[in-house]
């Protein structure tokens, strides 16, 4: 499912902690679609568990590439293998095998950058043995389309001790999920190890918190999950309908960007059998298809910038009607600051206090129309060295120190910048830029 429709201008995007084999580049779209794959791949060292994963990870491989997306768990000791037969362009680097790694991967169709692993703060017993815990990824869907993917492998078993951990890291992944991905679009998926219908698992509140929604309570269960404390929704081990409950869940929203549904939900368990009939893993797959359609009242551009800082975006911060009104910049030998006052008192600010302050205040009619940036080394870590933005009117503010690495963000017709999209810490890391139709 790799339809693109709408079709703009083609544009490259920089990727960071990814392997990549020549794709072909994502284009602005109104709308599109695309599938994911979530499956743990059993890949422990022979004899750890109860699978056989050299001989069954290359077969698994093989199978991943009619999936747009895919996230893998427990992709250890025999991770070259699974890369060896994949095809997908855009795959991140192992971690390790067990031990040393999370078993976390993600294989792409999609570019995608701000790579991350996290590791969990709790755990028990030999869920201790290696750093389980979670990625993301910010996957570019079409040009100014993302979506913010998380792989996640909590701590398993149903003891005291072992829910408890568990529930520390929903919280933990919860937490981190409403500070760095506030206002993008976003799909959790991987082995959560929970249950809706086990007392003691919080699934619920990821859920809760983030705005999230479970595609299989969505799709197969009419929106209505399990009673905590009812049966469990035991699986058949041989041929497993859609309508058991597994630990393995895609969960799922949208954003004042881009709306994001669900549309299709299947174990495709029947796809990842040997020539024996046995499962290639003692996990199922599981496949979710998504459309996704461009918000009417707020787009985004593209970034630029390096992968440091903490993550912003101000669309879920931006009035219902924008209306900007002052552009401050701060920057001396880089980009230290931008900031964006709306009528109304809205302030949109984002890096430090350094460099020196300049400011334009838009005459009534004007509108922000294109920004260009530029990009530099500073201590071995990407930063934005400059900022200047112009008007419909062609009035200029500039701050920072210009290198010869440049990129323009314009607005498209009819519309205007609004608000910021991008990384920041004591300085801008990387910056993009949100639209909204002049009105």
């Amino acid at each position: 499912m790799r339809r693109l429709t709408g079709a703009l201008t083609a544009a490259v995007l920089a990727v960071t902690g990814l392997a990549t084999a020549g794709a072909p580049t994502a284009t602005a779209a109104d709308s599109g679609s695309f599938d994911v794959l979530t499956y743990n791949i059993a890949g422990l060292p022979l004899g750890l568990g109860d699978s056989d994963p050299e001989t069954n990870t290359p077969l698994i491989g093989q199978r991943l590439g009619p999936y747009d997306i895919v996230n893998v768990q427990e992709d250890f000791n025999y991770h070259a293998s699974l890369y060896a037969n994949d095809k997908h362009p855009y795959r991140t680097a192992t971690s390790g095998g067990a031990a040393f790694g999370d078993g976390l991967n993600t294989l792409s169709d999609h570019a995608f950058e701000d790579f991350q692993r996290v590791k969990w703060n709790d755990c028990t017993g030999t869920n201790c043995l290696t750093p389980k815990g979670f990625t993301l990824a910010r996957v570019r869907l079409a040009e100014g389309t993302y979506v913010d993917l998380y792989n996640v492998h909590t701590n398993a078993d149903a003891t005291d001790d072992a829910l408890a951990a568990r529930r520390a890291n929903v919280e933990q992944l919860s937490d981190f999920i409403r500070v760095n991905s506030a206002g993008n679009a976003v799909i959790v998926m991987g082995d959560t190890n929970t249950r809706y219908t086990r007392t003691g698992d919080n699934i619920r509140t990821l859920l809760s918190e983030n705005g999230l929604t479970d595609a299989w309570v969505e799709l197969v269960k009419g929106g209505t999950p399990p009673a905590q404390g009812s049966d469990a929704l035991v699986c058949d081990t041989a041929a497993p309908t859609n309508d058991c409950e597994v630990v393995d869940k895609v969960l799922y929203r949208g954003s004042r960007l881009v709306d994001l549904t669900a549309t299709r939900y299947h174990n495709d368990w029947a796809s990842f059998l040997r020539s024996d009939g046995k499962h290639l893993s003692d996990h199922f797959p599981h496949t979710v298809g998504f459309s996704y359609t461009l918000g009417s009242a707020l787009r985004a551009s593209d970034f630029f910038g390096g992968p440091h800082g903490t993550a912003f975006n101000d669309a879920d911060d931006l009035p219902r009607a924008p209306s900007p009104r002052t552009l401050t910049l701060r920057g001396g030998a880089r980009l230290d600051a931008v900031s964006l006052t709306h009528d109304g008192g809205t302030a949109l600010t984002h890096g430090g206090t350094g460099g020196t302050a300049a400011s334009l205040t838009l005459a009534a009619g004007e509108h922000l129309t294109s920004v260009k940036l530029t990009q530099g080394q500073k201590d071995g870590r990407t930063r934005l060295f400059s900022a200047a933005f112009t008007t419909d009117r062609d009035r200029t503010l500039s701050a920072g120190t210009a290198t010869s690495d440049t990129k323009t963000f314009t607005a498209p017709s009819g519309w205007q910048i609004v608000g910021f999209t991008g990384r920041a810490g004591a300085e801008l890391d990387k910056l993009g830029v949100v639209y909204a139709p002049v009105r």
